[in-house]
């Protein structure tokens, strides 16, 4: 069994998240240790992939109205909305060379470290399981996607639990190719997409956290020791906003 670090769960601005993520990643070979963290958003966010563009994806008046933030990952796919309370997210930050992922590649890692979330979800009553390349599901529905990139000889892999589900309002702040169609598409999300609440009912957040925690402390043979981010780490996440996810023009350069 190898010790790992668990940050608390804690809400906090999409920038800030992102800035964190990025800030442990920088910072692995000084801590010496793999980390997990969950967390939440405040407000509500976007998140769009590192390689799209921010007009053709997201409507922001819409987003500006409501006061929902928009933050670009440094890991790809497409673009999630965040409900401050209808998701549970989570990130993980471990060497490339780890015992548990060394020699995969990103399709073999992300069946690793996935393999957390469907032993969590089973501790909360559902039958999940994993479908490649990056989703969870759960009576044939997605209930989780994960994003990855690799740097600095690290991984960062940070996904979504859904608890709850709101394909309205989602397509109200993401744009649609046609308008004619949104309706379509928001019944295709009701078709495709479940949540922990449609499967089992209601589920405390901290419930969902400590089945996911026991779950991937399962799944990665980890014990967790709960602490906070070092000094360095804090230090560096106010520096990575700035040049980064809490800047308007990074966010929107493509």
């Amino acid at each position: 069994m190898t010790e790992w670090r668990l940050l608390p769960d804690r809400h906090r601005k999409a920038s800030e998240n992102m800035a964190i993520d990025e800030s442990v990643l920088r910072h692995r070979f000084e801590t010496g240790v793999n980390t997990l963290r969950f967390f939440g958003w405040d407000p509500s966010a976007i998140s769009i992939g590192y390689f799209q563009g921010l007009e053709q994806e997201v409507d922001t008046e819409a987003c500006n109205e409501r006061g929902i933030d928009v933050v670009r990952r440094i890991t790809g796919g497409g673009a999630v909305y965040h409900d401050f309370a209808g998701e549970v997210t989570y990130s993980i930050v471990m060497p490339q060379d780890d015992p548990l992922v060394k020699g995969l590649d990103i399709l073999g890692s992300y069946e690793v470290l996935c393999a957390g979330l469907v032993d969590g979800l089973a501790r909360l009553g559902i039958t999940a399981e994993f479908k490649p390349v990056n989703d969870i599901i759960a009576n044939g529905r997605k209930i989780s996607g994960n994003a990855q990139t690799r740097r600095a000889g690290c991984i960062l892999q940070h996904g979504t639990v859904l608890v709850d589900v709101d394909p309205d309002l989602m397509f109200t702040l993401l744009r649609v190719p046609d308008e004619k169609i949104r309706d379509k598409m928001i019944a295709a999300v009701k078709d495709r997409v479940t949540s922990i609440r449609h499967e089992v009912g209601d589920v405390e957040r901290r419930a969902v956290v400590n089945a996911l925690t026991e779950g991937f402390g399962s799944s990665l043979d980890a014990e967790f020791v709960e602490l906070d981010l070092t000094q360095e780490e804090l230090a560096a996440v106010p520096e990575i906003e700035a040049e980064r996810f809490g800047d308007p023009e990074w966010t929107g350069r493509r």
